[in-house]
């Protein structure tokens, strides 16, 4: 089963979700209006996200879709 950490640093306003284990190689992306994607530097593979500025009840969650599915080698 997939464990997923989520990290509060409530004064630093700032969440971070990773469903996959932090790397010491991380790439970070800003998609959107204080969404950061967190990627695996090597692979490209998408590992966590955090949230700038996020407050409970922060409508931008509602926004954010993540699909994870397993990798098939053909």
């Amino acid at each position: 089963m997939a464990q997923v950490k989520v990290f509060y640093e409530p004064e630093r306003e700032l969440l971070t979700v990773f469903w996959q284990e932090p790397r010491e190689s991380q790439l970070c992306t800003e998609l959107d209006d204080g969404i950061i994607l967190i990627k695996d530097e090597k692979t490209g593979e998408p590992i966590g996200l955090e949230l700038l500025s996020y407050r409970p009840g922060d409508a931008r969650f509602d926004s954010v879709n993540v699909e994870v599915a397993a990798r098939t080698d053909a």
